[in-house]
This record gives C-alpha cells, structure tokens and sequence, in this order.
C-alpha cells in the first residue's frame, strides 16, 4: 500500500495563488488520514478527509496542501507604513473592546494577515464565502486527482505483488498435499509407537492384548487426525485465490485468512505423530508468515 502522487495548479480567483497537493501512503492495518494544510485553509481539512475514505479503505496517509501566493515574497510589494499603522489599529482595538464582542471572541490580528492586507491582497479571514467555496473546489478537486494517482501507484504494486502473494498459496496447497499424503501412514506409526512403549514398559506394567493395544491405538489416531486441519486448509487457499482474482479490496479478510492459516498449522504441529509430517508443518508456518507480510501491502 506505498505510493506517491503529486499533482499542481492555480486558482485565478480573487487572491489567486498556486497549489500543490502531495499523498503519500504506507502500509495500516487500517485507514489512517493526517492532513496537513495552510493557514487559512481549515475548511479545506474535512473534505480532504472524505475524499480519502472514498478513495482508499487501508493504509497510513497522510495529504500535504502547498499554497503560494503571487505576492508572498518577503518584503516584496509591502507598504511598511500600511502594515505600521494596522498593527497599530489592531493593538488600540483589542485594548478598547478586549477579547470579547457581541459574544464573539476576537484575537489580536495574526501578523501575516496583515501583511496579506499591506499587499494589497486579502487575508483568508476577510475572504468572501463564494470566494472561499470556490477556492475550496478548486484545491478538493485537485487532492481527488491527486488520489486517484495514488491509487493508480497502489494497484500497480499490487499487480507486481500478485504473483508472490499467489507462489506462496501454491506452496501451502503443496505442502498441505504432502502432509495428506503422510496423514495416511499416521495410524500405523502411532500403532508402532505405542507398541514399543508397551514393550519398553513390560516389566513395569501388565501386558497389553492385542486387542486393547488396537483400541488405544484407535483412540490415539481419532486425536490425531490431521484430515480437518488439512481440509480446512484447503478451504482457505480457494478463498484466498478467488479474493485476489475479484480485483476489490481485500486486504483485511486476506489478513483474517492468514491468521486463520496459522491456526490450522499450529493444530497440525501438535497432532503429529511423524518427524516428516511435524517437517511440513512448520514449513506451511514458515509459509504462513511469509504470506502475511506481504498481505500488509494489499488494499
């Protein structure tokens, strides 16, 4: 779920400016948004926050908004003696009214608001409200293109992790094919098992019949059979292949089903009765971890 996009313009409305929007993203288990905005362009934040639920279900993101405006060099195209006699306004206001009129609450003018008037452009706060709905548009319809690249950049790394995230399903459908194969012989081994602890035992204990020693060997096989594990394994790769052919976001089940890989593979490890068959076992976790580290980079 990394990715990169950019995308640049202008708006030419009353106080025209140049913006910028950079989205980046990586990897979350769910969807994370951090904005980041300019001063003045609060009213943007919300929006910017429903464009990115739309777009993306999944990932850490975060949204930079760059403004520059035509007359925002330092110095450049201030009237000094304008600026001197706001500040000086604003200072003789505050101290005449406080900090509260009519009920609202009035701050000392920011420095680079008055700045923006001593320019002879206007500062956010002093905007109109068609003028800052249309600035507003103009920047949010900027960021959905910005996201819509983002996307793109996603699914392109995706479509290179498709592959992978597919090699690892063969392996464990492979090694749950092995493991079938030896949970055959397993009765037989456990049979042969039990028989030579018997015998080790024979002087300590009395001696088991042939037939009490097929029972126990039953009950031994019944508690270890492997077949549901293996079955249920089984079930979870054909999932997991049909999430990734449907081309949806699917990261979160793809996660569930990694989880529930590890705890079929757990349950095997621990009802093997065979060197070989506890060698695939661990092999299919190994497998197991591998899958879900890479499912953390899927939407």
């Amino acid at each position: 779920m990394t990715g990169f996009a950019r995308t640049e313009g202008r708006f030419d409305g009353k106080a025209p400016f140049a913006w910028a929007w950079e989205a980046k993203s990586v990897n979350g288990k769910n969807l994370d948004v951090r904005v980041r905005v300019p001063h003045g362009f609060d009213s943007v934040e919300l929006p910017a926050r429903q464009a990115a639920a739309e777009a993306l279900s999944r990932g850490s993101l975060n949204l930079s908004l760059i403004v520059t405006s035509d007359t925002l060099s330092v110095g450049g195209g201030v009237d000094e003696a304008v600026l001197d006699a706001l500040i000086d306004l604003a200072r003789r206001k505050t101290s005449q009214y406080g900090t509260q009129v009519f009920g609202n609450c009035i701050e000392l003018a920011r420095l680079d608001g008055l700045m923006a008037l001593a320019q002879g452009r206007p500062a956010p706060e002093i905007l109109e409200a068609d003028t800052i709905a249309a600035r507003d548009l103009t920047v949010v319809a900027g960021l959905k293109t910005a996201l819509g690249a983002l996307r793109s950049a996603r699914r392109q790394e995706g479509d290179r992790l498709a592959p992978v995230i597919t090699g690892h399903l063969d392996i464990i459908a492979a090694l749950c094919a092995e493991a079938g194969a030896l949970a055959a012989t397993q009765p037989e081994a456990l049979k042969a098992r039990l028989l030579q602890q018997v015998q080790e035992l024979a002087g300590a204990v009395p001696a088991l019949t042939a037939d009490r020693l097929a029972q126990e060997a039953a009950l031994l096989a019944v508690k270890s059979d492997i077949r549901e594990e293996l079955d249920r394994l089984a079930a979870h790769v054909g999932q997991a292949r049909e999430l990734l052919v449907k081309g949806e976001p699917c990261g979160r089940r793809l996660d569930f089903l990694s989880q529930e890989f590890n705890r079929e593979a757990n349950t095997l490890c621990s009802k093997s009765a065979d060197v070989a068959l506890t060698r695939i076992g661990m092999a299919l976790k190994t497998t197991i971890d591998q899958f879900r580290e890479q499912i953390q980079n899927i939407e």
